[in-house]
């Protein structure tokens, strides 16, 4: 089976309606918890040589989709993908030119109606795997290493504490549920089951190989990268493993301030932890969510633009030029 580009379930719970929009000659193919495929006019998910990928302002906890969205998020989601797809030079990635010389007029492919919040993508055979990097350890991690001294099946040091910096990166998948199951954390042995050796470990050095880049640009920012997940799949021409989905966002990404964390505060971060932290005192997860409250809705609207202001140095939406030929740009070692 063919995977979408977002790589999430068809069947995630939802509490409204997808917010998609018809778009001149794009057919809306599918809807995840964020984002929405579409392709062009005549084409599917299976037959589109590209994809247009648009990022809604809607946020998701506990598997289900909330209400109300947070203002002007897909567009900064979108915006800060673009600027770290820009950063990771050399790293092979699934975006294609967003717009076409037609005639004597160069054309813009992404409707108006998308423009800030899409990018338009080659389809690609993705891989049932959730390549998660974590340089701390918290979250699922911490819960595990009380119980195993260990996550995902790598052994770590006895009497580290909750947030606590690893000794080095670690790479822990996970494997890609279907039918809206949750994910499951599985070992690099079993990643090598499910995709073969060649590839299971092309996918780990890749990830820890980004995760380290990015985590050194951040550092620069004052900002800590204690976590992320990446998506690959392969280019279906050539077969080069090629990043994929979004990247090193607030949505895909633990992110710290340097500074707060040195104090010893290690619990605010740079995404929706705020919607969880409320869901979690005022819904007991059986029925349908509350709606959130606009204080907390502009609350966590705030922590993603610091974090993109923090990182792009920029209060407005970053410009990222897409290669007429992404093809031409440089491969990595151990991608093919």
């Amino acid at each position: 089976m063919v995977r979408n580009n977002e790589g999430v379930s068809t069947d995630d719970k939802t509490t409204e309606k997808s917010d998609e929009k018809t778009l001149p000659g794009w057919t809306h193919a599918y809807s995840g918890k964020v984002r929405d495929l579409y392709v062009e006019d005549g084409q599917s998910l299976d037959t589109a040589e590209r994809v247009l990928v648009v990022a809604s302002d809607r946020v998701s906890a506990f598997d289900f989709v909330l209400s109300p969205g947070i203002p002007g998020k897909g567009e900064l989601l979108t915006t800060l993908s673009l600027w770290w797809f820009d950063q990771l030079d050399g790293i092979p990635n699934h975006l294609v030119a967003d717009h076409e010389l037609r005639g004597d007029t160069v054309a813009d492919l992404i409707p108006d109606a998308g423009a800030g919040r899409a990018m338009l993508v080659r389809s690609l055979e993705m891989f049932p795997i959730e390549c998660v990097v974590r340089g701390y350890l918290v979250g699922s991690g911490w819960v595990e290493y009380q119980q195993t001294r260990s996550v995902c099946g790598v052994a770590l040091p006895a009497g580290l504490s909750n947030g606590d910096r690893l000794p080095e990166p670690i790479y822990t998948p996970a494997f890609k549920a279907e039918l809206g199951e949750h994910d499951e954390n599985i070992s690099f042995e079993r990643t090598v089951e499910l995709v073969g050796a060649e590839a299971a470990t092309a996918l780990r050095e890749l990830s820890l190989e980004i995760f380290r880049r990015a985590s050194a640009i951040a550092e620069k920012r004052g900002v800590i990268l204690a976590d992320t997940k990446f998506e690959f799949g392969r280019n279906r021409e050539t077969g080069v493993i090629t990043l994929a989905d979004e990247v090193l966002t607030s949505d895909s990404s633990r992110y710290w301030d340097a500074a707060v964390y040195a104090s010893g505060n290690r619990t605010e971060s740079f995404d929706k932890q705020i919607v969880r932290n409320w869901l979690a005192a005022n819904w007991d997860q059986t029925g349908t969510p509350p709606e959130l409250p606009a204080d907390i809705v502009e609350q966590t609207a705030a922590r993603y633009r610091e974090l993109i202001e923090r990182l792009t140095g920029s209060r407005r939406p970053v410009e990222v030029i897409v290669p007429v030929d992404p093809a031409a740009a440089t491969i990595c070692e151990g991608c093919e």
